[in-house]
């Protein structure tokens, strides 16, 4: 028995690593988080899954449901949204699965991120403008930030800022960044990135908060950095004529060869 924790991604149903929709459905138990996991991923559970919203448990609700189902021998299919390496809280419910010897698997899903990039089709690391991406948020409720993780401080770094669950909080923001990226700055807020009522909002610092207006309060990611603007920059070395491409692997399956030699 395992439960395995699984990105089930930013929104759109389709948008789940095949690993990720195989593994819910082999599970015979699903925990997923209702409030932001989509309903039309639960269509890959099995016949007769006991299926249970999260939303609105806490964390020994959670863990009581994952040891009952590893007392009868039952997967769990632990669906957060997004990816699992960022604000899932999937760590505490490691934590508290490994004290109880149950064991874990972990697979990746679509960061919001990516998806909200891909609906303002943009990379967000252009040559000569930002070779960065810096995910971060603001306090709130949940969590605080540690001293040192703040807006300004990573503003003058100059890179692409991925600001999650801070749409609440924009009027800091865009205080904090304007010293450091001007208020000429490119900004866009992706509201529920992938989603069928996605909104993307395209302004600048000194124009985003009039620009989205009132309707928006949640569930919204801001991006933010000259990369956004997508003008100005470099085409990269990669594919350029004088580039050596002596030890680019020719297929994936080879590139372990040109790992073991440190070559790029």
């Amino acid at each position: 028995m395992t439960v395995h924790f699984i990105g089930a991604g930013p929104g759109a149903p389709d948008l789940i690593t095949l690993r990720g929709r195989d593994l819910i459905a082999s599970s015979p138990v699903c925990l997923y988080a209702g409030s932001l996991v989509p309903e039309g991923i639960l269509a890959h559970c099995p016949d007769n899954a006991t299926v249970i919203n999260t939303a609105p448990l806490d964390l020994d609700a959670i863990i009581a449901h994952c040891k009952s189902a590893h007392d009868a021998g039952q997967d769990v299919a632990r669906l957060h949204s997004g990816d699992l390496s960022v604000w899932s809280a999937m760590g505490e419910q490691l934590r508290r699965l490994r004290d109880l010897d149950i064991p874990v698997s972990v697979t990746p899903g679509v960061p919001s991120f990516a998806a909200a990039a891909a609906a303002l089709q943009t990379e967000l690391t252009l040559p000569g403008l930002a070779q960065s991406v810096i995910l971060t948020r603001t306090p709130g409720r949940a969590s605080s930030m540690p001293q040192g993780e703040s807006l300004t401080n990573f503003a003058a770094t100059g890179a692409t800022l991925a600001i999650h669950l801070s749409i609440g909080n924009l009027e800091t923001v865009i205080n904090d960044l304007t010293p450091a990226y001007g208020s000429d700055c490119p900004v866009a807020v992706v509201y529920r990135a992938s989603w069928p009522d996605q909104q993307v909002i395209r302004a600048t610092l000194s124009t985003v908060q009039q620009a989205i207006g009132q309707d928006i309060t949640r569930t919204a990611l801001i991006l933010v950095g000259p990369a956004l603007g997508a003008e100005g920059f470099d085409d990269s070395c990669l594919y350029a004529t004088e580039y050596d491409r002596r030890y680019r692997p020719q297929t994936a399956d080879s590139q372990w060869s040109g790992w073991r030699h440190g070559d790029d």
